[in-house]
């Protein structure tokens, strides 16, 4: 028994069935040759714009669902998160990149760049991360260097999602010779610039299907119609926009955790112990109760935030207060999931496993846990 859920209308369950019947169609039966061959198939990534599940805040002139109304967003991140289906990077691309391309691109630039992205011609990724500088934003060191009519690039990026099929890349530049918060510029690298090139796709303890690779740009000449925003204003759209990546993550942390709750309580009805179901044993009735709690408590506060940010009022601290407690969740209730599980639940064959080491980074990426709560307790201790 659940509480029932008041975020979504109508329409949004009918794009939920829509995002189903994809993932069925589209996406599960190919899951674990992705996760084998460490990368999706191009072509779903077209499928996936035919089926109107790309650019749904991009306005219909361009392709796009002409919607800001995040609550579409967070119904597809569900739906993906609880059929594991971690390999196909859509909410990088729609809510990390997509905020980007339609708050600060030219219409030139939208012109250029947004039909693909809707359509899935055109995948995306953000460059931030370096070898050198992972949450500190300031200490970049890529540089790009004014040239009159185009930037020089140089640098190095990594731990790149989507790093291996991206046509377009945002990255992060600096653009002064101190960067820091005032010195970073937005720059879009698109495939084929000479000097750009792509390392090896990272090998990761679990996402394996999502590609996630080092960039490389040699002196990458970057025309100036390519800065995304204004020069030197880099850092400033970046903490604009990471509320909303923290929130998609916080998003699918939850719906993972709720999942594998699921499927453990189910397993825990089934499997016999000492000649009677786990189910049966008070221990075992414990811990579902306390995770059934725990994520029914996350579901509520975490439903608030996506309502509030559907209506443009979500703040950095709340998102980061949610970005930290659902993946925090996600990490020990999967960890106590596999452990009821047994012996089994250390088999890559079970979901559980697949679970336990693909919600690991979820405390990493989008800004740790530890930056997490350094941005709520320096608002409350200013």
């Amino acid at each position: 028994m659940t509480l029932e859920r008041d975020l979504y209308g109508p329409d949004h369950e009918a794009f939920r069935e829509t995002v189903r019947t994809f993932l069925a169609k589209e996406v599960v039966p190919h899951h674990e040759r992705w996760e084998k061959d460490g990368v999706v198939d191009r072509e779903v990534w077209r499928s996936a714009g035919r089926q109107g599940l790309l650019g749904m805040a991009v306005a219909e002139e361009y392709g796009g669902g002409g919607t800001g109304d995040f609550r579409y967003s967070a119904v597809l991140i569900e739906e993906f998160a609880r059929a594991g289906a971690s390999g196909l990077a859509l909410s990088l691309h729609n809510d990390i990149v997509g905020p980007y391309l339609t708050r600060l691109a030219t219409g030139e630039q939208k012109r250029r760049w947004l039909p693909g992205f809707t359509s899935g011609d055109l995948v995306t990724a953000i460059a931030m991360t370096e070898p050198g500088a992972g949450s500190d934003l300031q200490g970049i060191r890529a540089t790009a260097t004014d040239q009159g009519d185009h930037y020089l690039l140089n640098g190095a990026k990594t731990f790149i999602s989507n790093g291996i099929l991206a046509d377009l890349v945002v990255v992060v530049a600096r653009t002064t010779p101190e960067g820091g918060s005032g010195g970073q510029s937005l720059l879009v690298v698109e495939r084929g610039m000479a000097g750009f090139e792509r390392g090896r796709n990272l090998d990761k303890i679990g996402q394996k299907a999502q590609d996630t690779a080092e960039l490389f740009f040699n002196d990458v000449r970057v025309p100036k119609q390519n800065l995304l925003g204004e020069e030197n204003q880099a850092f400033a759209y970046l903490m604009g926009n990471l509320a909303q990546e923290r929130l998609a993550i916080a998003v699918g942390a939850a719906a993972a955790a709720e999942e594998t709750l699921a499927v453990t309580t189910r397993y825990v009805k089934e499997r016999e112990a000492f000649g009677r179901p786990l189910a049966k044993l008070q221990h075992i009735r414990f811990e579902i109760a306390e995770m059934a709690t725990e994520t029914a408590v996350t579901r509520t506060f975490l439903d608030r935030c996506v309502a509030e940010h559907s209506q443009g009022r979500l703040d950095a601290v709340h998102a980061s207060m949610a970005k930290w407690w659902a993946t925090e969740l996600q990490k020990r209730l999967v960890d106590r999931c596999l452990q009821l599980h047994g012996g089994y639940g250390y088999m890559s064959e079970y979901r559980v496993a697949k679970a336990f080491v693909d919600s690991r980074i979820q405390t990493i990426y989008g800004g740790t846990t530890e930056i997490m709560k350094e941005i709520i307790g320096r608002s409350l201790l200013a």
